[in-house]
């Protein structure tokens, strides 16, 4: 009796250590699948499809160990709106995978500015990328770093690495002057100035960066007509080409931007003048009016008066024929510009070219002089509250008669 007995206590003990086990297997399960499938609150990422792994995938990681991911570098302190760097590294204990996949997770008021940099490899089994970070609101949240290993399309492993704390401050608060552009590096390259009508001039300013954001550049003190014309962005150097349109009295434009290797503000000044060779292309704004146009007709003038006198002093058909023509150059030459109405909401370019700026928008239909043609642009000139305004437009902005 005492037999039967300790062999039914074995087989219960047996199956009660089965079901234990099976129901720890499943807690854990499911824990990892609560845990790889928190809701991502920032659209930003999850638009771009950034979220977290979803239940078939989870199934398909093994239990054992392959990926382990640490900081190489994490700033303490950043600026809003500055671009700031954060360096990981992922040490991989197999050679049995194929991709390395990053994604970003609980981000808040701020991006990832390279989310599909790839991965270099340090040596066998280490793994190094830098990603680039840039901060809006106080209330920011770093994302937290999903690394994924792939096989063949399939997830074998995975990592999370979760964010340390950042501080976050404002710059030149009130400061007019502050250009918004935090950077290690800013180097001045030129800078133009040029007259844009009878009371502003036109300031284009070519700016080299390094670390730096210089896509934010703004002049609080310009803040009517101001723009970037051309950005460079071959992150951590960027090119900037940015034209102002200042009033013909202000003499200087003055600007600071925040330097993060003296942490101090840099101070730069531009002196608002005309250069001479600036000045002497001002002549071909409007060809009628130049120098040179006012030659060409008093010569034509002359050579016609000539021709008069030799016609009735010598009475020669050669001399008539001649003078004829000269009457027709002259009638087509000393003719009035033509006049034509631009459409509404048509742009007035700088140059003659697609990529020129557009300094101008009519916010209505706008009758104005045609001064020059080249290729698909016309040359034109209008009045604009007392000021003559001087640009190419598209020859398709015109209203069809």
């Amino acid at each position: 009796m005492k037999i039967i007995l300790l062999i039914l206590l074995t087989i219960q003990i047996i199956f009660a250590n089965t079901t234990f086990t099976n129901e720890e297997s499943s807690v854990f399960q499911e824990d990892v699948y609560k845990q790889l499938n928190t809701q991502v609150e920032d659209d930003t990422f999850s638009s771009n499809g950034l979220d977290y792994l979803n239940e078939e995938s989870v199934k398909t990681v093994p239990a054992s160990k392959n990926l382990y991911l640490s900081y190489l570098e994490f700033p303490q302190n950043i600026y809003k709106n500055q671009r700031f760097e954060i360096s990981i590294k992922a040490l991989i204990t197999t050679d049995d995978f194929d991709r390395i996949e990053t994604r970003f997770a609980d981000s808040k008021n701020m991006n990832v500015l390279n989310p599909k940099q790839a991965w270099m490899a340090v040596d066998n089994n280490s793994f190094e990328n830098i990603y680039y970070f840039k901060a809006y609101e106080q209330d920011f949240i770093m994302p937290t770093f999903q690394v994924l290993l792939y096989k063949n399309d399939q997830l074998i492993d995975f990592a999370y690495l979760k964010p340390k704390d950042i501080r976050f401050s404002k710059l030149a608060k009130g400061d007019n002057s502050f250009s918004n552009v935090i950077a290690k590096e800013l180097v001045l390259n030129t800078y133009k100035t040029k007259q844009y009508n009878n009371n502003e001039l036109l300031t284009i300013i070519d700016i080299d960066a390094k670390y730096s954001n210089l896509e934010d550049f703004y002049l609080n003190d310009f803040s009517k007509d101001q723009g970037i014309s051309s950005i460079e962005d071959e992150y951590p150097e960027q090119h900037l080409l940015y034209y102002i349109v200042a009033p013909i009295h202000k003499k200087r434009l003055n600007f600071t931007y925040f330097n993060t290797s003296s942490k101090s503000f840099e101070r730069i000044s531009i002196p608002l003048e005309l250069e001479n060779e600036l000045v002497s292309t001002q002549t071909d704004l409007n060809p009628n009016s130049s120098n040179l146009e006012l030659y060409k007709k008093v010569a034509l003038l002359a050579l016609l008066l000539i021709f008069i006198i030799l016609f009735i002093w010598k009475r020669k058909k050669t001399y008539l024929l001649i003078l004829l023509i000269l009457i027709i150059i002259a009638i087509l030459y000393l003719m009035p510009n033509k006049h034509a109405v631009l459409k509404n909401n048509t742009m007035i370019y700088i140059l003659p070219t697609n990529k020129s700026t557009i300094f101008y928008q009519l916010d209505n239909f706008k009758k104005v002089e045609i001064l020059n043609k080249k290729n698909e642009f016309i040359k034109v000139m209008f009045n604009n509250n007392s000021n003559k305004v001087i640009g190419w437009v598209k020859e398709d902005s015109f209203v069809k008669n």
